[in-house]
């Protein structure tokens, strides 16, 4: 066993869980975030701004770069740039709002997540950090002319790079869990010497500002016999000390401010300190006395000026090590008002910045190279390479989450109250919702809060490198402090009323199986939450009882002609296949997590009868209701008015795709154990109308019984428009929308109200449902990743007894499991060097440097969604939670030869 999966499966949990309380916790950016907008309106974008966001005290997290945090977020240790050109410092990453792109919000800055171990004994973040003035006017004047129509315009679009950069990594290694070892290097990758100010910086989440009498943590300076330390007093983790190697080069003075709002330059207002937040900036780039010469505060950093000439490199170092005994509290709760001891430290005391550093990172590296080649020795280096960069992408998705919403919404004791009706605007329901937790996020610039269905499939990906820490995430939403009391699983941030589609009962069983399928304490509590919640969804999106349900955009944002989660435009209601179909699937998770709790107690027997019959109910529902197209062999949403009248919304999407993927292969040696539940389903199925409409019985020896919305006949008849290539099936998965409304555009009128689909394999050009967003052609990940699934358990039970064309009109044969490697093996070239490209890698386009340049030719970007003709990465850059699923796809296509995952 490799020394870090011996760390994550230690005995000793209190030492398991101090190796995971340091970690990549802090957000990419916390402006333009519901839970910092204060404004009438609710227009998040403009209350906080990336202008403001270098004055503003957030009331709720931190944003930095490659920066780290203890898990509730008292200390913050990051890193600062400057090229000597920029109106500011690079503090934090630079993008778009929701209204300033031609797709809408949009990171405009190049860096990687590169590796990452779940302990986070070992962390390596990459930075392209351009050598001329960063093209903030540009990026934004630019992106603004655009119309939906044009591409997003990038920062590699600038020209800037060309013109010289700096490749800055940061590499964390822990010497132990309360020792942090950071190494920063900067290669010059321009045609001359350069210089470059590297600021590692360490900052204090302000707390005090908010709630009367909380205790103050500090900052202050200590001279040791090389230079200058930061002492770290906090009240709930002690004191600790960060050293650097400054006094190995002469230079680092130690800048201090506090992390506190520049009231002067945001409101006009009297300043309320003499060094508020951007006291460093101000005092680096414009050589205000904006820092405190008494050497304390709230934040701090080294200032390093450092040249270098072409492809030279720069390499600066800083210790963080606890110094003193953890105080009461010490496990992230405040410690009271227990007085801080202030007293002076030894000062000849300096942690080790030299060999045993530099064996601290040999060693974390090594044993990280180690983790991984243990989890997949049978996958090819190309595919290793993609794959451990997804699963640091996942690990450093990661992020401390602060909200409580009732707080939010009645205002601060210290603070002006907010403006009145703001829970009316959005989740005035949710008062109940109090978070104070490390959570996985979609994209962490981007996406900088939870998304319920994104975090099922984040934790399918983590469970193969850190099961325990999938299994407390999908419990987290389903704790008293999230769920709802009606039993609804928060949505995100943006709206927590809206409705995700319910796959954490798909995701709890899976994470289980590839956990071994041993943690049945964890499935117990999963299903009791979901009890509740499954009752929600069939009492609120079955507007008719009737088991077809409506349910809301179910996140396929602009996937039909009108927006999903609004009102029709005329007096009737949307009835969704899609969403009729995950309610089917999530009857067949929640009777396959029933059963296997049944086979060690029977008192779970009537629960798997009861989702059995659901289930039934509901496939007789899209049986008879007018979602199956006999003459398209399709499924369609129907439009269903007040007056009767049924209208086929006849857009082939992916939403007349996900029928597919609610299945499950009853195992009958298994259910021979349990005979009320055998003995009840064979009556229901006796009384029951066509039962071969849900169920085959094989002919093997085990009697199992294949359940499914879909019967064999109407796959082959959906294959054959899934696996044609002028239809869904791209050289890189499947299309969110078929190819051929490129040519047959849809067009749909509803009470006066005429709305037109076509084809659009890349971005959006409708702004239906947010311009950023768009399931109108491109291949997206997590649907793509169920129906690879689903024809794996279709395969498992039909074997060869049913081939298809591959692709459509070939005239090749191929069974359900070839047909299933097959799109995952082109899901997964997206990311791989293409010899028809070569050497390029589809993801990045026709962009040569990828594929050319060594400083950027095997960093991956892992995007929202890909273009559905060419396979370019499209919309957030580091959508590497459902992306990341790319990893799962790998080891599944090289499986160990020694039976692991």
């Amino acid at each position: 066993m490799s020394i870090e999966r011996d760390r994550l499966q230690g005995s000793d949990a209190g030492a398991v869980a101090a190796w995971r309380e340091w970690g990549p916790f802090v957000s990419e950016r916390e402006w333009g975030t519901v839970r910092e907008d204060y404004s009438a309106d609710g227009e998040a974008w403009r209350s906080s701004t990336h202008d403001d966001a270098r004055s503003l005290a957030y009331r709720w997290g931190e944003d930095g770069l490659a920066a780290i945090c203890d898990r509730h977020q008292h200390v913050c240790l990051g890193l600062a740039l400057w090229n000597g050109r920029d109106p500011i410092l690079k503090e934090r990453l630079f993008g778009l709002g929701g209204k300033e792109g031609n797709h809408g919000e949009d990171v405009k800055e190049c860096y990687w997540y590169v590796d990452a171990t779940p302990t986070h004994s070992w962390l390596r973040w990459r930075y392209h950090y351009p050598q001329q003035a960063f093209p903030y006017g540009e990026l934004v004047a630019e992106n603004a002319r655009r119309g939906y129509d044009e591409a997003e315009y990038e920062l590699i679009d600038t020209g800037t790079f060309e013109r010289g950069f700096w490749a800055v990594d940061v590499d964390w290694a822990k010497a132990a869990p309360d020792d942090l070892c950071l190494r920063i290097t900067a290669v010059n990758h321009g045609p001359e010497t350069a210089t470059l100010h590297v600021l590692p910086t360490v900052w204090m989440r302000n707390t005090w500002d908010w709630v009367p009498g909380r205790e103050r943590p500090e900052l202050r300076g200590h001279a040791h016999q090389d230079g200058h330390a930061i002492v770290v007093d906090d009240p709930a983790l002690g004191r600790w000390i960060a050293t650097s190697s400054a006094g190995v080069d002469g230079d680092g003075e130690v800048l201090f401010c506090e992390n506190e709002t520049n009231t002067a330059r945001l409101y006009g207002t009297a300043a309320t300190t003499a060094f508020p937040k951007d006291g460093i900036n101000d005092h680096v780039v414009d050589g205000a006395d904006t820092v405190n010469p008494a050497g304390t505060g709230t934040k701090a950093a080294w200032w390093f000026r450092r040249e270098a000439e072409p492809g030279a490199m720069i390499e600066l170092r800083v210790r963080f090590t606890r110094v003193g005994d953890e105080p009461a509290g010490g496990d992230g709760a405040p410690a009271g008002d227990a007085a801080l001891d202030r007293t002076a430290i030894d000062p000849g005391l300096r942690p080790d910045l030299g060999r045993g550093f530099e064996r601290v990172h040999e060693e974390r590296r090594a044993e990280a190279d180690a983790f991984y080649a243990e989890l997949a020795p049978a996958v090819p280096p190309a595919e290793a390479l993609v794959m451990r960069q997804a699963f640091a992408g996942v690990l450093w998705s990661q992020q401390f989450y602060r909200y409580s919403v009732a707080r939010w919404l009645d205002g601060d004791p210290t603070q002006p109250a907010p403006p009145p009706g703001r829970g009316d605007i959005r989740n005035g329901h949710w008062r109940h919702l109090d978070a104070n937790d490390v959570i996985l996020m979609p994209d962490k610039w981007e996406y900088p809060w939870f998304a319920s269905w994104d975090l099922a499939f984040h934790c399918v990906v983590l469970a193969h490198i850190d099961p325990e820490l999938a299994k407390e995430q999908l419990l987290l939403l389903l704790r008293v402090w999230y769920q709802h009391p009606n039993g609804q699983i928060p949505a995100y941030e943006w709206s927590f009323d809206d409705a995700n589609p319910p796959v954490h009962a798909w995701a709890a069983m899976r994470v289980f199986e590839i956990d071994g399928s041993t943690d049945v304490a964890f499935l117990e509590r999963v299903f009791a939450k979901l009890l509740i919640n499954f009752t929600w969804w069939v009492n609120r999106e079955d507007a008719d009882g009737n088991n077809a349900f409506e349910g809301g955009f179910l996140g396929l944002d602009n996937i039909g002609p009108f927006n999903r989660s609004a009102r029709l435009p005329v007096d009737g209601r949307l009835e969704q296949s899609d969403g009729t179909a995950w309610m089917a699937m999530y009857c067949l998770d929640m009777l396959h997590i029933a059963v296997t709790l049944a086979e060690r107690n029977h008192v779970y027997e009537d629960l798997a009868v009861k989702f059995f019959e659901h289930f039934v109910l509901i496939a007789q529902a899209m049986g008879g209701t007018g979602f199956w197209s006999e003459e398209d062999g399709f499924y369609y949403d129907i439009v269903r008015l007040d007056s009767g009248e049924v209208v086929p919304v006849r857009v082939r999407s992916m939403v007349g795709v996900v029928p597919l993927v609610a299945l499950a292969v009853a195992d009958g040696t298994a259910t021979a154990q349990l005979p009320e539940f055998r003995e009840r389903v064979l009556w229901f199925l006796a009384h029951t109308e066509d039962p071969e409409q849900f169920g085959r019985t094989s002919d093997d020896a085990e009697h199992r019984r294949l359940v499914s919305l879909v019967t064999p006949e109407r796959l082959v008849r959906i294959l054959g428009s899934l696996l044609d290539e002028e239809r869904f099936l791209s050289p890189h998965g499947l299309r969110s929308l078929s190819r051929y409304h490129l040519e047959h555009p849809v067009t749909v009128d509803l009470g006066g109200v005429s709305a037109v689909v076509d084809y659009e394999p890349g971005e959006s050009t409708s702004g239906l449902f947010g311009g950023n967003s768009n399931w109108r052609g491109p291949v997206w990940y997590p649907l793509n990743f169920l129906v690879v699934v689903a024809l794996r358990r279709f395969h498992d039970f039909l074997g060869d007894r049913i081939t298809v064309e591959l692709p459509t009109g070939s005239g090749r044969s191929a069974d359900l499991g070839s047909v299933a490697d097959e799109l995952a093996r082109r899901l997964v070239a997206t990311f791989l060097p293409s010899a028809a490209r070569d050497g390029g890698r589809p993801v990045f386009g026709t962009d040569a440097r990828f594929r050319d340049d060594p400083a950027w030719q095997d960093l991956i970007w892992f995007f929202e969604y890909f273009h559905g003709d060419d396979g370019r990465g499209l919309g957030a850059s580091h959508q590497t939670g459902w992306t990341a699923l790319v990893a799962d796809l790998i080891l599944s296509l090289h499986p160990d030869p020694a039976g692991g995952s």
